[in-house]
């Protein structure tokens, strides 16, 4: 006995009902596998609608997919080993402020050999890396700022830096004793891995490399401030940006955030105190500008303790250096404080302002003595756009697992980053930089002379930003990410 099995319309197969099931097995595969490459004919329609024939209609190509977290995980393993020896290299060599030369060639060099274009200059040493993927999209930038700090390096790393330089006239040692030669070595290695990952991006990235950010020496311009006047947002086009710093005092493998106010606004006062000379010995011959100093120092305390709403945002005000006098029998005619002014807060920096102007001028009016009072401003608040953070922390999240992602409260110190969030969206965070093994109140803090990062660190920074990065880049995030 004969069965026919009918297959598409296109294949018949005719076999013998006593045939061994082997065969039918075999039937069945054939079977099954022409099912799979099988296509499907449509009618052909004539034009007064009657079926003059069939054609086969080729099934839709299957959707390119691209796995991106494997891909940064799979870089960042890759390039952590050269993150390290960057480091270390930037670390041995450090430069001051305005003064980053040698690191702005190496740092060049190293983007021209990744196949970027680099622009070199803005802001006296500042680097530019140019990703075009050729594709439509935005353009997103990524920040590390370059410069170190006068500060003596005191350990026993065999990289430590034995570099002096000279700051206000003095020789001093040079020390990236706040980290930000991690920070440029993360943003290389993920500049590395975005260039091998060119093909699967739309839009541009941007890598800025900046200098001065620990402030220009007296009399000079830089850091952001001195990038955005040159027209840094405007000549690349950059939509959004996002930065991130080192912390000796965050664990390995941790990233903190805030949205709004994350830093602190920075601002520099000077106050000078002019009395009447006269001999130590016949004080009252005179007016004291050292003892009417040391009442304002008071006064000032009492302006953050007493007159500061400090339950709506923090604030501190401290006097860091004080000079007045020649010898010890010789009371002055003049002295000064210089100190530092933090805030949170918009309208509370400015009420500070003026209290500090009216504080120092009256207890010096109230001794008999004048009081100059000067503030000038540093940094503004560094602002964590409320819709970019809302968007982009879930990328966070997948790339580095949510519970190493949490908010941290606002910290007082300041970060002239707050200048390009002050023109387009930002994004702002701390990477963990502190040992497991070392409890969170022996870390040494940053600008100190024992300033040490666990290296083991780097790696969780060059995932973060890489990610930001390319989850902007492949997602209609950007269209519903407006001001601040």
């Amino acid at each position: 006995m004969f069965y026919t099995i009918k297959l598409s319309n296109l294949v018949y197969f005719e076999f013998y009902k006593h045939k061994t099931m082997k065969h039918i097995y075999i039937l069945i595969l054939v079977i099954g596998a022409l099912t799979l490459t099988a296509q499907t004919p449509q009618p052909v329609k004539s034009q007064t609608g009657a079926t003059v024939g069939y054609e086969t209609v080729k099934p839709a190509p299957k959707t390119h997919t691209f796995n991106y977290i494997q891909a940064i995980n799979d870089g960042a393993r890759k390039v952590e080993s050269t993150v390290i020896d960057w480091r270390r290299d930037f670390h041995e060599f450090p430069e001051l402020s305005n003064r980053e030369f040698k690191t702005a060639d190496k740092i060049a060099l190293k983007l021209r050999g990744m196949g970027l274009k680099v622009d070199q200059g803005m802001a006296k040493t500042g680097v530019i890396g140019i990703l075009d993927t050729g594709k439509e999209g935005p353009t997103v930038g990524l920040r590390a700022d370059t410069d170190a700090l006068p500060v003596t390096e005191r350990n026993d790393l065999p990289f430590r830096s034995r570099e002096t330089s000279e700051f206000l006239g003095n020789e001093v040692g040079v020390m990236h004793a706040c980290g930000h030669d991690t920070h440029v070595a993360m943003l290389l290695g993920a500049a590395q891995i975005l260039t091998n990952m060119k093909n699967e991006l739309t839009g541009k990235i941007i890598f800025v490399f900046q200098p001065a950010e620990e402030g220009a020496p007296p009399g000079e311009e830089g850091g952001a401030a001195l990038m955005v006047k040159e027209g840094l947002i405007e000549t690349y086009g950059i939509d959004v940006m996002f930065g991130q710093h080192i912390s000796s005092g965050l664990d390995v493998g941790k990233v903190i955030y805030k949205a709004g106010g994350i830093m602190a606004a920075a601002d520099r006062f000077s106050i000078k105190v002019k009395g009447k000379q006269t001999h130590g010995a016949r004080p009252w011959g005179g007016v004291d500008p050292i003892t009417t100093a040391a009442q304002i120092i008071m006064g000032l305390q009492t302006i953050i303790s007493r007159q500061t709403e400090l339950t709506k945002e923090a604030a501190v005000i401290s006097v860091g250096k004080i000079t007045g006098g020649v010898r010890n029998n010789i009371i002055p005619e003049e002295a000064e404080l210089v100190g530092t002014i933090r805030t949170l807060d918009v309208g509370m920096r400015d009420i500070i302002h003026e209290k500090i102007r009216k504080t120092a001028t009256l207890i010096a009016e109230s001794a008999g003595a004048t009081a100059e009072v000067e503030i000038t401003g540093y940094a503004p608040v560094t602002f964590n756009n409320h819709e970019l953070t809302k968007q982009m922390i879930p990328a966070l999240y997948e790339i580095l697992g949510e519970d190493n992602v949490r908010v941290t409260p606002a910290v007082t110190g300041a970060e002239d980053f707050s200048f390009f969030a002050e023109k387009i969206p930002s994004l702002y965070y701390f990477v963990g930089g502190k040992a497991l093994d070392t409890p969170a109140d022996q870390a040494f803090p940053h600008h100190t002379p024992d300033f040490i990062i666990d290296e083991s660190g780097l790696i969780t920074g060059v995932k973060a930003i890489t990610q930001l990065a390319v989850s902007y880049l492949t997602t209609d995030q950007q269209a519903s990410v407006g001001g601040n």
